[in-house]
């Protein structure tokens, strides 16, 4: 009799399965709603919610869910919602405190014939979804038997496997899925950082966006630290580093060569900064962005391994710090300088190389974590 008035605990397990997939939102979540709310416009309805695994304090939000047709209740968050509202207000009728989950809970093991709300005390249902499942003969897809022949027509149904964390990671793949892997756009119930660690990160559809988003973001970092090498060259005297392959003059025939070498390259003029006409007191790296600096097929040994030191210097510090620091030196190695020389001619200097420690000296004092 009380299943014809009211929502009954044996059938909590398919209406929070529904939530889940609907709203997006974790169980927890979903078992915490409340009757707090505000219907927008008979379009949306905004809804309070609260994360109790969020400590003492607990986590308040709220989400705005679709309301959508009538007679579609099933189908949209809002509806579903709404719908739930209205068919346990006989029960929350006869209680004190107006929770939203108020179901009748039955006699036996579960006490004396009463409502009330299931998840007041704790979040278990007490309601095994491996019974309801099997209470509803719902299986999964068929298997063949093990062992049997290839014209064996015999197969097995398991049981199908019910588990809420799971159905929310299905829906937010599908989700993200729709929306090519776009993350931002398929965020609803979690932050980027956890949609991805905890849900996504095996997805093939969200590492191709992320990929993509991580290329663009290295090719605008890019950029940035090559307009900055060219707009320190320009405003020293050049457009372009000096660089001088083999057979070619190492230095321009209207100024003279002081053979004085810096970390990296020969300077023309170390006594005569282009900027302020003094004696030069830049680091050796920003010997990259002067138009007293000349690189000649000599220095590329030392160059390829100053590449290697920079990149090593990538797992000690932030992206964004070290494009800021690092990034014209290298946008200026990889752009201005190594496209002057010929394949042949990087793959012997290749062989050359040594350990650079030099950055290690010219910089200064270099703290590690």
């Amino acid at each position: 009799m009380a299943q014809q008035v009211f929502i009954t605990r044996r059938d909590l397990i398919p209406i929070l399965a529904l939530f889940v997939y609907t709203t997006g939102w974790n169980v927890e979540t979903i078992k915490e709603l409340t009757t707090a709310h505000r219907v927008i416009e008979g379009v949306a309805v905004e809804v309070s919610l609260i994360k109790r695994r969020r400590g003492p304090g607990k986590w308040h939000g709220s989400a705005t869910w679709e309301i959508g047709k009538p007679g579609q209740e099933l189908r949209t968050p809002g509806g579903l919602y709404l719908l739930l509202l209205d068919l346990m207000a006989p029960a929350r009728d006869l209680l004190d405190d107006s929770p939203y989950w108020a179901v009748w809970l039955g006699a036996g093991r579960f006490g004396p014939d009463r409502v009330g709300n299931p998840f007041e005390g704790a979040l278990n249902t007490e309601v095994s979804n491996r019974d309801w499942i099997a209470g509803h003969n719902l299986r999964s897809d068929e298997h063949r038997v093990e062992g049997g022949t290839a014209g064996d027509t015999r197969s097995e149904r398991t049981d199908l496997r019910l588990s809420f964390p799971r159905l929310k990671k299905s829906v937010d793949v599908r989700r993200t899925r729709a929306v090519g892997g776009h993350l931002p756009s398929a965020t609803r119930s979690n932050t980027i950082p956890v949609l991805f660690r905890n849900y996504l990160a095996g997805d093939p559809s969200t590492i191709d966006w992320a990929e993509d988003i991580m290329s663009d973001a290295v090719a605008d970092m890019e950029k940035s630290a090559f307009d900055a090498h060219r707009k320190a060259l320009s405003a020293s005297g050049r457009t372009r580093l000096a660089v001088h392959p083999k057979g070619t003059s190492a230095v321009p025939t209207n100024r003279p060569l002081t053979a004085e070498e810096t970390g990296w390259s020969s300077c023309q003029d170390h006594a005569h900064h282009p900027l302020t006409g003094r004696r030069c007191a830049q680091s050796f790296l920003d010997c990259f962005h002067c138009a007293n600096s000349v690189v000649t097929a000599e220095h590329l040994p030392g160059l390829l391994a100053l590449l290697d030191a920079l990149e090593q210097r990538r797992e000690h510090m932030s992206t964004e710090s070290w494009w800021r620091r690092y990034g014209p030196v290298w946008t200026a190695i990889r752009h201005d300088v190594l496209p002057q020389f010929t394949d042949g001619e990087v793959h012997h200097a290749e062989e050359q190389k040594r350990d650079d420690y030099l950055l290690d000296l010219v910089e200064p004092r270099w703290e590690r974590p």
